[in-house]
């Protein structure tokens, strides 16, 4: 009687971690693991990377965000940039509403429609592009675009955070814009357009929100620096900066 107690009891030891693993979504053998990881959940980003004042021989309002809501696998994004120039006019405004798939860890693929929506003349363009994090955390974005009236586009933009302490980061920016071909309306020569770039210094109160100030040089070239020049407009400035940089 006592030996079939204890083979009861031994049987019982064996079987009860399995049964606990099985109720509670531990390990098992048809998930050694654990249980699956759902990647189906909806989440959701907006950053507000700049937003800020440029100050010197011409002031000017600048923005740049974006959003996006999806799952880890597909993705809507919105992305905005603009201005503000010193006549009231609004300036250089981009609109892209794209849609996001990662095909590496580190890279997605983007495609969609992009509006130039400001106080020149507009431009619907067709998007696809790849943005993601090269060796040594280069945050990096290539662009083409495309329009129903046979122009061509492209942008290269690519950043980097470099940690002075835990809350102070230097942030130099580079964006390069060029066009197949001119476009007078916008005031846009073809080649290489412009050269926007900067050097921004910020201290996070939170991880969530940031003031910075910051250098900005931009300058047009070929056409497009003589389209300026015609128009009495600069074709490069260096201007100081300072805005904030918000995230949720």
């Amino acid at each position: 009687m006592k030996s079939a107690s204890f083979a009861l009891a031994g049987l019982l030891a064996v079987a009860s971690p399995a049964a606990a693993d099985h109720g509670t979504g531990g390990p098992s053998e048809a998930a050694p693991f654990g249980a699956p990881v759902d990647d189906q959940h909806v989440w959701y980003h907006a950053l507000l990377d700049q937003f800020e004042g440029r100050f010197g021989s011409n002031n000017a309002l600048h923005w740049e965000g974006e959003a996006w809501s999806g799952t880890d696998t597909n993705r809507i994004r919105f992305k905005s940039e603009g201005g503000i120039n010193d006549r009231g006019e609004a300036d250089k405004g981009r609109y892209e509403l794209l849609y996001d798939r990662p095909i590496t860890s580190f890279f997605d693929i983007q495609g969609g429609v992009r509006t130039d929506a400001d106080s020149r003349a507009g431009r619907t363009w067709a998007a696809f592009g790849f943005e993601g994090l090269a060796p040594l955390f280069l945050h990096v974005s290539a662009t083409g675009y495309a329009s129903s009236e046979g122009h061509f586009a492209g942008r290269l933009e690519g950043s980097y955070d470099l940690l002075l302490t835990q809350r102070l980061i230097l942030q130099p920016q580079l964006e390069m814009n060029l066009y197949s071909k001119a476009d007078s309306r916008r005031a846009i020569g073809a080649g290489l357009c412009c050269l926007d770039t900067g050097l921004r210094l910020r201290y996070e109160i939170t991880r969530k929100f940031a003031p910075y100030i910051g250098l900005a040089y931009e300058r047009d070239f070929g056409d497009t620096a003589a389209m300026a020049r015609q128009a009495g407009d600069p074709t490069s400035s260096i201007r100081f900066t300072f805005g904030i940089r918000a995230w949720l």
